[in-house]
């Protein structure tokens, strides 16, 4: 069933990823070619995507009213991954397993936030659950600009008997809950075989998934306020696993 990605990183990004199949790129009509709608459109051609102007009100559907910038994808399905696919990058790069599990998370802003980071810190693979979680959607590929379209993310039907079969391959689930009995952060070596498990917004993680975890941690807090928005806290996490590691791999990949 075919899609339309919009906005116009989400739409670059996915064009030049090049994992989906790429059917058709629309335009507003009066829309200028220049700046980033100039970069589109030649990767368009690049890629031999077919191009056509349409009337706005095509375009806002198309987006469901969402910010499109006058550009909308239309594409094949999202390519998601399995276990076994993120287990094997980690083993190519030969480096430990870094995965981000997020247990029934709803918000496609908060999924596309964590995604992007997770992108950024050099993750090798994404968690989420079939059922009653946000799906790799449009609006997850918008919050993300697009970095999603780089990650292998596993949809599996059973989060905890995931985590399970991650703990068999000497992978640590370590879970990140507010508290004042937690452990915080900075306590725990992170440069392990880590999968890194995040709750839903308001709920936290259901107790199955709390208890499946190796460990649990906590950010430190010294303001009034108890907790931090899901997406603020899991980036901050996934930051400090990443500097754990040593930023591996950003001299070769990100860094000047």
């Amino acid at each position: 069933m075919a899609e339309f990605i919009y906005g116009h990183w989400a739409v670059y990004e996915t064009l030049r990823a090049g994992r989906r199949s790429l059917e058709q790129l629309l335009l507003v009509e009066n829309a200028e070619e220049k700046g980033m709608v100039a970069q589109i459109t030649a990767l368009a051609k690049e890629k031999g995507v077919r191009m056509q102007r349409v009337a706005r009100r095509i375009v806002d559907d198309l987006a469901n009213g969402a910010n499109h910038q006058n550009t909308v994808l239309r594409v094949g399905p999202y390519p998601y991954a399995d276990l076994e696919d993120i287990l094997s990058l980690a083993q190519k790069r030969n480096e430990k397993p870094f995965i981000l599990i997020l247990d029934l998370l709803k918000d496609p802003q908060n999924v596309g936030t964590l995604l992007r980071v997770a992108d950024s810190v050099g993750v090798h693979g994404v968690l989420i659950q079939e059922r009653r979680a946000v799906d790799i959607t449009p609006a997850v590929v918008n919050a993300s600009s697009g970095a999603v379209e780089y990650l292998q993310v596993a949809q599996v039907n059973n989060l905890v008997n995931s985590m399970k079969d991650l703990k068999e391959n000497d992978v640590w689930i370590v879970g990140l809950e507010a508290g004042a009995d937690i452990p915080p952060i900075d306590k725990t070596d992170l440069n392990i075989a880590l999968g890194l498990v995040l709750g839903s917004e308001g709920e936290g993680m259901r107790r199955l998934v709390r208890d499946t975890c190796d460990m649990l941690l906590s950010l430190p807090m010294r303001g009034h306020l108890g907790s931090l928005n899901v997406a603020t806290a899991g980036s901050i996490a996934l930051y400090s696993a990443w500097q754990a590691r040593g930023w591996q791999g950003w001299k070769t990949e990100g860094g000047k």
